[in-house]
């Protein structure tokens, strides 16, 4: 098949979602087909590359950060997107649309769609539901929602990526939606044995921003100061400078690391030399970094939302807390953080649960349901 891929954020760009689509069309490209990718620029990058086998369009945007896109940004790839994609699809003659993101890719594949007659296939992935990330896209979805129904009702198929997301997008849009987690190749990120460091290290990756709740993790450490450990805190964000300022005003600025926003294999690097995956998060589809994280071995406190609740066997391999329960953390943390044998045993488990996510069987199901809207 040929498959245009519209989204607005592609690595190096963008968190979670971005890298999940990475690995989706990876996986689709070793299995034959033929890729072009429609993502937004940003400065610095190459407006038009072939990535393993992929070709990769970055188009005109107002983006001006890789952690962010703001609602002018996304506005721009929508316009952007309907002129390259036309001229793409006419061109080439893609079977098929693959759309990540509602909004704004949404919007494109719904008028390519309607201008060319292409189908197309769209996967949410929370943020891009009403109420997934209230903090972040609640005042735009009070007046685009109108807007955003056609198109959920004339995309061939739905996935969505976890099933809170889908009961969450259910509320809104009631249509049938496919359920296809995202997933990782952990032949590749399967560590060759589990090694507990001393002292234990903590990792967050992400935003610094209010749906990830990072000034939380230095609070939450800040009663911890009698056990021993590190924590690095990979990524970017407005809060930022409001974490680096908690963590100097409780001295704890020799048991930290902030690395800045690194690049995706950097992240897993870190990943390799850490124990516990900490993310007090407000709000989570499936995150990546999460199911990376369970393939690299890691012991998982994290909040008891989204798509959490699917990577995580409570007592097994992480605790599942209310993210505003500060002591649900620091008692997650303490029984892991004092006993070498449990975090050691529950790192293991990690590694068990992560076969569920196992990248060849979720491009298996888009394949076959790409294949199903691309047929009619």
């Amino acid at each position: 098949m040929k498959i245009l891929v519209l989204i607005h954020e592609y690595p190096p760009v963008g968190g979670g979602g971005g890298s999940a689509a990475q690995d989706i069309c990876l996986g689709l490209v070793e299995r034959g087909h033929e890729l072009t990718i429609l993502t937004a620029h940003l400065k610095g990058l190459p407006k038009e590359e072939i990535v393993d086998r992929i070709r990769v369009l970055r188009l005109p945007s107002l983006r001006r950060e890789a952690f962010r896109a703001d609602f002018l940004a996304m506005a721009a790839y929508v316009l952007s997107g309907l002129q390259a994609g036309f001229r793409i699809i006419k061109r080439w003659q893609p079977d098929v649309i693959h759309v990540h993101f509602a909004v704004p890719a949404g919007a494109v594949g719904y008028g390519l769609s309607k201008l060319t007659g292409v189908p197309y296939l769209m996967t949410v992935h929370l943020g891009d539901v009403p109420g997934g990330a209230p903090e972040k896209t609640g005042k735009w979805f009070k007046w685009i929602l109108p807007f955003t129904r056609p198109i959920w009702r004339d995309a061939n198929r739905v996935v969505a990526v976890s099933k809170f997301t889908r009961q969450l997008a259910l509320k809104h849009y009631p249509r049938e939606m496919a359920l296809i987690p995202n997933g990782v190749d952990l032949a590749r990120l399967r560590p060759a044995s589990i090694m507990v460091n001393a002292p234990p290290r903590i990792v967050f990756a992400g935003r610094f921003m209010k749906q990830k709740n990072p000034v939380k993790i230095v609070h939450t450490l800040a009663g911890l100061k009698d056990l021993s450990w590190e924590c690095v805190m990979i990524g970017d964000g407005p809060l930022r400078p409001n974490v680096r300022r908690e963590i100097s005003e409780e001295g704890l600025q020799e048991r930290f690391t902030l690395t800045g926003w690194i690049a995706p294999e950097e992240v897993l690097e870190w990943f390799d030399k850490s124990d516990i995956l900490f993310m007090p998060s407000r709000s989570e589809g499936l995150p990546v970094v999460g199911v990376q994280a369970l393939a690299k071995g890691l012991a998982m406190v994290v909040s008891d939302i989204g798509g959490f609740v699917d990577i995580v066997d409570k007592d097994r391999n992480g605790f599942l807390v209310g993210s505003s329960n500060l002591d649900g953390y620091v008692k997650g943390l303490q029984k892991l953080l004092s006993n070498q044998k449990l975090l050691k045993r529950y790192r293991e488990a990690s590694l068990v649960k992560a076969t569920q996510f196992d990248i060849r069987h979720v491009v298996d199901s888009y394949q076959n349901l790409l294949s199903e809207v691309a047929d009619g």
